[in-house]
C-alpha cells in the first residue's frame, strides 16, 4: 500500500475511502513539535495531500527523495514551486471548477453585505442600539440593476455573472484575458478595458488568480479611476490589490468601501488598519468553506493522488 503524508484533517467521511488506499500519516498543520517526525515520514512516503496554505522550503523539499505527487485541495497553487517540483519528476494536481458555485456563494454574499451594510446592522441589533427606526446614516444602496464589474471571468466569474445577472438584473461587464463568449451569452456580460471596467462599475470583483500578472494589479491609480460610490470585492487572492493602497483609497474616500475574503498575508494580524474599517467586510479566506464542497474537493484531491501513484494521467494535473 503507497504511503502518504497529508497535512490537514480531511472530511470524517472520507476516512475509510484514504485508509483503503494508503498508508496515511497526518501532520495537521506541522508544528516545531512535529516538524522533525514530518521530515523523517516525508522520506518514505510516496504522494502528499495538502492545501493551499503549505510552505515548500528547501529542507523539505530535500526530504521528498520517494515522492511522486503532490495534490493540493485548493483551486490557487502559487505557494507551490512547480517548476521545481517537476524537475524532480513530481506530478502536482489541484481541484478546479468544484468549489465554484459555492466561492460564487460567498462573493455574492459579500457584495449583499457590503451594500447593505448587513454586518453593522446586525451588530446595531444585538448591542441594543435599536430603538427606533434607522436614518441615512446607516442607509445602504441598492444592488439591484447597478453594473457590476468582474475581473477575470473563468468559472468561478461566470458563476458570480450568472448570479447578477440573472437573479439581480444587474448589468454585467468582465475584462479577462480572452473573450468568454459563454458568459456573453449567459448573462449578457460585456467585455470591457480594464480602465472601463473601473470607472463605469458600481462594484469592481476579482477573481483572477496570482500570477506575475496579476500580482498588485489593482493600487492607487485604479481605485482613483474608480467611482466614490464604488465597492471593491476580493474573492481572488490578496496579493492581487496593493494593501496599503486600499486603505488609503477607503481613508481618502476613493471607494465607498470593501468585502474582502482574501488578504496579503493570511491570517489576517491583528494590527491590520482593514479591521478598523466599518465600511469593510473581512472573512477567513472562507470561498469554498461549505460541508459539501470541501468533501468534494478532498474526493477529487485523493482521486488525482491516487491515479498519479498508479501512473495514469490524472484528472487535474498543473503544468507551469
Amino acid at each position: 500500500m503507497k504511503k502518504i503524508v497529508v497535512t490537514k484533517t480531511l472530511p470524517f467521511q472520507i476516512k475509510e475511502v484514504i485508509y483503503e488506499n494508503f498508508e496515511v500519516l497526518f501532520f495537521n498543520n506541522v508544528t516545531e513539535e512535529t516538524y522533525e517526525d514530518f521530515l523523517a515520514a516525508l522520506t518514505e512516503a510516496e504522494g502528499m495531500i495538502i492545501t493551499v496554505d503549505f510552505e515548500f522550503t528547501e529542507e523539505i523539499m530535500e526530504h521528498m527523495h520517494k515522492i511522486k505527487g503532490v495534490s493540493t485541495i485548493s483551486v490557487g497553487y502559487d505557494g507551490i514551486p512547480v517548476k521545481e517540483l517537476s524537475k524532480r519528476n513530481i506530478v502536482c494536481t489541484n481541484t478546479p471548477d468544484i468549489l465554484s458555485e459555492a466561492t460564487a456563494d460567498l462573493i455574492f454574499g459579500l457584495i449583499l453585505s457590503t451594500a447593505r451594510r448587513i454586518p453593522e446592522l446586525d451588530t446595531m441589533v444585538k448591542e441594543g442600539y435599536w430603538t427606533r427606526s434607522i436614518g441615512e446614516d446607516f442607509f445602504g444602496t441598492n444592488v439591484y440593476g447597478k453594473k457590476l464589474g468582474i475581473i477575470g471571468l473563468g468559472s468561478i466569474g461566470e458563476a458570480v455573472a450568472k448570479r447578477a445577472s440573472l437573479g439581480f438584473g444587474m448589468e454585467v461587464s468582465y475584462h479577462n484575458r480572452s473573450r468568454n463568449e459563454r458568459a456573453e451569452k449567459e448573462s449578457s456580460a460585456v467585455y470591457e478595458t480594464l480602465d472601463e471596467l473601473l470607472e463605469t462599475s458600481d462594484f469592481v470583483c476579482l477573481t483572477v488568480p496570482l500570477t506575475p500578472e496579476t500580482e498588485g494589479l489593482i493600487g492607487l491609480n485604479e481605485f482613483k479611476k474608480m467611482k466614490e460610490s464604488a465597492i471593491l470585492v476580493n474573492g481572488s487572492r490578496g496579493k492581487v490589490v496593493v494593501e496599503k493602497d486600499l486603505i488609503t483609497a477607503l481613508k481618502q474616500g476613493l471607494i465607498a468601501g470593501a468585502g474582502l475574503d482574501v488578504y496579503e498575508t493570511e491570517p489576517i494580524q491583528m494590527d491590520n488598519e482593514l479591521l478598523t474599517f466599518s465600511n469593510v467586510i473581512t472573512l477567513p479566506h472562507a470561498g469554498s468553506a461549505t460541508n459539501e464542497t470541501r468533501l468534494d474537493m478532498a474526493k477529487l484531491a485523493i482521486c488525482n493522488l491516487l491515479d498519479v501513484l498508479h501512473d495514469r494521467t490524472p484528472r487535474n494535473p498543473i503544468y507551469k
